[in-house]
């Protein structure tokens, strides 16, 4: 199985300010009523609308309006399996008049990365296990075959051209923002670690459902307990490796508690893992973290990735130095 194309970023920045003006009127316009920005997502494209004790979740889709048929029929097809916003109201037809939208419940809980910040061991290896539970779920939705979903009937339709392939990604993105700034040693060293990731991910066979920027922005869980209460922003999902969630989630993470007993908890849960887990989650998450990259000096999160894709072509392996939480390592990619 090639690597899906669709890049994700997890953890992307947030959209611009120059952007975010006319964005935020469309949105007041659209409910005639106060629209909050919210935090996270690439877009910039999401709000909180409505007063205190009925608040909800407005996501308009003025760049991609074809995007929100199939967001709506996302959220139905995992509704009661993983935990999702209700769709209160949608449009999945944009007019020149009206944006596509779609307006969801305000879940409740706070977002994973604040939590971990301030939780303590014992409770970051529940939240741990929470988390794991739900990446196996999506795990377990299958699809015959790795693609890009198209309409509300969740149509597969497979990558093209450089999305197709680590290898193709890599180097079509040679002249792209910081990598084009890359000397020819670290970027042939790059295009090796490249080709190593590809073997790994046409080795994986089964296809399933991706979030795809599955990191602790976009889960929520219970203050008091960690249990993951919200699964947000389904922009980028498609039909691709059972390793590419855990990949993102797993890419700047250094907590042993918190990655080890994710790590481990998923390994026994998930169906089909092998033994060469994170190997394969770096190598499914490649692509994102070369896309991502080359946005670095536009934001801290991109600065990340950045160097950790520069760590791997020097380290010429896929781990780059990062955790292994306790899991044994197949030392081919990584």
């Amino acid at each position: 199985m090639t690597n899906s194309g669709m890049t994700n970023g997890g953890d992307q920045p947030v959209g611009s300010g120059a952007a975010r003006g006319p964005v935020t009127s469309a949105a007041r316009a659209l409910l005639g009523a106060e629209a909050r920005p919210l935090a996270g997502g690439y877009s910039g494209e999401t709000f909180l609308v409505g007063g205190a004790g009925e608040e909800a979740v407005l996501r308009l889709y003025l760049r991609d309006p074809e995007r929100a048929a199939v967001d709506a029929a996302l959220l139905s097809l995992v509704r009661d399996l993983v935990p999702v916003p209700r769709v209160l109201e949608s449009r999945t037809q944009a007019s020149p008049d009206t944006p596509a939208f779609i307006l969801m419940e305000r879940l409740p809980g706070i977002r994973l990365d604040l939590w971990l910040a301030e939780a303590g061991a014992e409770e970051r290896q529940a939240a741990a296990v929470s988390v794991a539970a739900v990446l196996t779920r999506l795990s377990g939705m299958p699809f015959l075959r790795p693609g890009q979903f198209v309409g509300a009937d969740l149509r597969v339709e497979p990558w093209t051209g450089s999305a197709a392939g680590v290898e193709s990604w890599v180097q079509a993105h040679r002249g792209s923002g910081a990598l084009a700034r890359w000397s020819d040693e670290d970027f042939a060293a790059l295009l090796d670690v490249a080709a190593e990731a590809q073997d790994l991910v046409d080795g994986v066979r089964r296809v399933c459902l991706c979030h795809s920027d599955f990191n602790p922005k976009n889960l929520l869980v219970d203050p008091e307990s960690g249990t993951v209460t919200g699964l947000l922003d389904w922009e980028y999902a498609h039909a691709g490796s059972p390793y590419t969630d855990i990949g993102n989630l797993l890419r700047f993470e250094s907590d042993e508690v918190f990655g080890g007993a994710l790590a481990s908890a998923f390994a026994a849960q998930a169906p089909g893992v092998t033994a060469d887990l994170l190997d394969l989650a770096r190598a499914s998450d490649l692509v994102a973290l070369v896309d991502l990259a080359t946005r670095a000096g536009d934001h801290p999160i991109a600065d990340r990735a950045h160097q950790v894709l520069l760590d791997t072509a020097r380290c010429r392996n896929l781990s780059a130095g990062r955790p292994t939480f306790g899991l044994d390592v197949s030392g081919g990619a990584a």
